[in-house]
Formats: C-alpha cells, structure tokens, sequence
C-alpha cells in the first residue's frame, strides 16, 4: 500500500510537469491533473492537501540532481588536471538533464511566476540560492586555480553564465526544441570561458 502510495503521488508530480509543459502553469488544475490521472479530485486531494502542495513537490522534482550534480562536479576536479573543466561538467550536466526531460525547463521558466505566494517563493529561492551557490563556488575554484580573471567578481560571472543558460533554454522552447540545447550551451560557455581566461 505505502508503495502505491508513493508511486501515486510521483505520478502526479510528473504529470504535473507534463500539464505544466503543455498548457503553461494557468493551465495546471486539480481537475486537469485527476482527469489525466484517471481518478477523481478527491482521490488526488487524498495524496496532496492543495495545489500548492503539488507545485512545491514538483519544484522538489525539479531540483532533486542538484546536489549531486554539484557532488559530482567536485569529483571532477579531482579527476581532471584543468579546474576549468568542473564549469564544463556542471553545465554539461544540466544542459543534458534538460535536453533529455524537455517537460522539466516549462518548470525552469516559472521562477517569477511564483514571486507572489510566499511559500513558492521560499522554495524557488531555496533552489535558485544554492545553484548560485554552487556554481559560484566552482568559478571561485577556477579562479583560485589562475585559470580564469580573478578579477572579475565570481557573482557577476554566475549570472553571466546563468543567465546564457536561461535564454538559451528559453529560446529552444520558442524555437520548437529544433537545436541541441547541450551543443548551444556548450558552445556558448566556451566563448565565455575563452574571454575569461587569464593572460
């Protein structure tokens, strides 16, 4: 039964996503998610108190590799000889996580949409704060390492390359997913990186 349970309730998140994805966050409703489910709004209410509820286990979903893809990252360092290999890695992880779940960058595109629910909004930055975090902690590395400007403030640089990401992920979901966002990404971190070097 607690098996059921749980498959139920990581049933719902992913259609969630799914919803989310296909008809935008208005259009992610507890009617919607029953009726794709195949049970009714009562039975879904069973699993999750509100929508809400839903949105922060899918905001729990979306965030779920992030520490071990940080983790990861680390291990690379300790594997690789150029510490500017650790941006690569993290990147490359997120790029291709995104590339092969398309449904989860709807998710990526909601940050704002949550600013004005103080529970979502506590969870989005919760989120946001430690990728920042982290990929702050990796350029600061790198820096440390002499490989890239330290001049530069590693904050400005996090949102740099963030920020790349993002519209990139965007424009890949305007564009009908028709590029490789990996191979985009990549390509655009390498200019960056390229302009980054130290002399």
């Amino acid at each position: 039964m607690a098996i059921s349970l749980l498959h139920r309730k990581e049933s719902v998140v992913l259609t969630a996503i799914e919803i989310i994805d296909d008809l935008g966050i208005q259009g992610l409703s507890t009617k919607e998610l029953a009726k794709r489910q195949e049970i009714s709004e009562g039975t879904l209410f069973k699993h999750f108190k509100s929508k809400n509820e839903i949105i922060l286990a899918v905001l729990d979903h979306f965030s779920k590799f992030d520490l071990d893809i940080f983790e990861s990252t680390l291990a690379r360092r300790a594997e690789s000889e150029r510490a500017i290999d650790m941006i690569r890695f993290w990147v490359d992880a997120y790029a291709t996580y995104y590339e092969n779940y398309p449904a989860i960058t709807a998710v990526a595109q909601l940050y704002d949409v949550f600013n004005y629910d103080a529970v979502l909004n506590s969870k989005v930055k919760d989120i946001y704060g430690k990728r920042l975090g982290y990929l702050k902690q990796i350029i600061e590395d790198i820096q440390h390492a002499g490989e890239i400007k330290a001049t530069i403030d590693a904050r400005i640089l996090v949102d740099i390359i963030i920020g790349s990401f993002r519209t990139i992920c965007l424009t890949w979901r305007m564009e009908g997913r028709n590029f490789s966002l990996r191979d985009r990404t990549l390509s655009s971190l390498d200019v960056i990186v390229e302009l980054l070097k130290a002399k």
